[in-house]
């Protein structure tokens, strides 16, 4: 037990170093998360006449889900929210019936599992993901769309609030529904050639960078619910090293006591 708790209180201590670094990146990408929602909201004004494909919605409940969980696990109830939600979220909106693109071990091995139909995985991600090793995945969930077997797709993965919260999401991400400009001065974009091609080369960078986004809050919320689970675990070991030792003690003692007890009954028997 006791080299469990090293083990448990080294974990601890790495998931707390790599939470730093998942921090300051989820942070770095916000900023490019809002210009690009800022420009897409000035291109779709000026494009008022120009409907993209992926802004149109679609008749029918056909959905890709492209589910992003954790390569490993320790880390408390995490993936297994994510899944659960993603589980909710297609019997009530998709009558049950979903294909699934997965980044991320656990995710795919428990639609595998359970006999889903995944159509791409992408899993092994390093601990400073680049945008690049998550391209693959984005573009077979596009592709599902733009073929025409999927009349939404669906992105699902753990949102990063604060170090002791994590929060499974589930949303459409297409088509895509571009947030409303509130009041304040905005910037005046002029476009070469012209809105609409802009629209049309903006828009797949748009998705990219939400579900990019969305693989930097999940990496967050894992090494923040591995920090955690590590030191409930290291806590819970202490305890029963406590619980052991005291255990021991009382059985040494009441061995000593019985030795005691037969040699001061010998003695008296010699007497």
């Amino acid at each position: 037990m006791q080299n469990t708790q090293k083990i448990t209180k080294a974990m601890r201590v790495v998931a707390a170093t790599r939470l730093r670094r998942a921090q300051g990146a989820v942070q770095a990408t916000r900023p490019y998360a809002e210009k690009m929602i800022e420009v897409l909201q000035t291109t779709a004004e000026l494009a008022t006449e120009y409907r993209h494909p992926y802004l149109e919605q679609r008749e029918g409940d056909r959905a890709v889900v492209l589910m992003i969980t954790a390569d490993r696990g320790l880390c408390g109830p995490l993936n297994s929210n994510t899944i659960r939600a993603v589980t909710r979220y297609v019997n009530e909106h998709h009558r049950g019936q979903a294909r699934y693109v997965t980044i991320g071990r656990k995710g795919r091995d428990f639609l595998i599992r359970y006999r889903r139909q995944v159509v791409a995985d992408v899993s092994g991600l390093p601990d400073r993901p680049g945008i690049g090793p998550v391209l693959p995945a984005i573009h077979a969930a596009l592709e599902e769309y733009d073929e025409g077997r999927a009349d939404t797709v669906v992105l699902a993965y753990a949102k990063w609030i604060s170090t002791l919260r994590q929060e499974p999401v589930v949303r459409p991400l297409l088509p895509i529904d571009i947030p409303e400009r509130r009041g304040g001065p905005s910037a005046d974009y002029l476009y070469e050639p012209g809105p609409e091609e802009v629209l049309d080369a903006l828009l797949p960078r748009y998705i990219e960078s939400q579900v990019y986004a969305a693989v930097l809050e999940n990496q967050a919320s894992f090494y923040s619910a591995q920090m955690i689970a590590m030191q409930n675990a290291t806590n819970a070991a202490g305890e029963l090293i406590d619980s052991l030792t005291l255990t021991a003690n009382k059985v040494r003692q009441a061995s000593i006591t019985t030795e005691l007890m037969d040699i001061v009954g010998g003695a008296e028997a010699l007497r």
